[in-house]
């Protein structure tokens, strides 16, 4: 599948279907796609690399983590990330993220994502997907 995700209609709020045909890919891809909402990652340079655990054997709730430390992370540090990979071995999830510092003159910014909801979530790789809703 060439498409890494999709948004979906929400009243408010911004909401996404990551695809995936595993937990990781799902990962990988609701990162992807929490960071394209933000700003449009094809000016974004993988230059820096960032590394993210996570422990947990809950699927949804590793994506709430995940999403949520990389949410921080952008917050605290200023940086877009645009390469991702994922890798989940017994309860213990890594990432790599590759990225730079915000560049306003460089980078076109989007929606200001605040938070990452529990609210109809839905992470289902034997369905080949992961439904994620961000408060903007």
């Amino acid at each position: 599948m060439s498409e890494r995700y999709e948004t979906l209609e929400h009243t408010a709020d911004i909401m996404i279907r990551a695809f995936g045909s595993t937990l990781e890919e799902c990962m990988e891809n609701a990162a992807y796609g929490m960071f394209d909402q933000m700003a449009d990652l094809s000016s974004v340079e993988p230059v820096r690399e960032y590394s993210l655990e996570v422990e947990g054997d809950d699927p949804a709730q590793l994506m709430v983590d995940l999403l949520s430390e990389l949410l921080y992370l952008h917050d605290t540090e200023f940086v877009l990330l645009s390469e991702f990979k994922v890798k989940y071995d017994r309860e213990v999830l890594n990432l790599t993220a590759r990225g730079e510092p915000v560049d306003k003159n460089r980078h076109e910014m989007r929606a200001a994502i605040k938070a990452v909801s529990y609210h109809a979530l839905e992470v289902s790789p034997d369905k080949g997907y992961a439904t994620v809703l961000f408060d903007a």
